[in-house]
């Protein structure tokens, strides 16, 4: 099945991945990343991402509706601002967005053949 919003999706991808902003762009690409591989194997490998931010982008990813305000409060604390926690955030739900349309577009895809 054909995705009609993959450029809008692509485009909204490229400007979160590609601004400047309070973190890098390799640092919102590696959580980007990280976020799109666990939603589809929640064992998946950190790899690159700081390992001050595992857990939250774990917990973002898998279970968002877990976080509290002591997730916040410990990244803040090692040094990360709120507009860093914002695009970090943000990074970690276009991941899992972006994986979980094409795991649904595929299951729409498998259903029509």
């Amino acid at each position: 099945m054909q995705d009609r919003h993959a450029p809008q999706m692509d485009a909204m991808l490229d400007v979160v991945a590609t601004q400047p902003g309070a973190t890098t762009t390799e640092l919102r690409e590696q959580v980007r990343a990280y976020a799109e591989r666990l939603s589809l194997d929640a064992s998946a490998p950190a790899q690159d991402v700081p390992s001050d931010l595992v857990a939250y982008v774990r917990k973002v990813a898998l279970h968002a509706y877990k976080v509290q305000d002591e997730d916040i409060l410990t990244l803040w604390q090692a040094g990360y601002s709120q507009d860093a926690l914002f695009e970090i955030t943000l990074s970690v739900a276009m991941g899992t967005a972006r994986a979980r349309l094409a795991r649904g577009l595929q299951a729409l895809k498998e259903a029509t053949e």
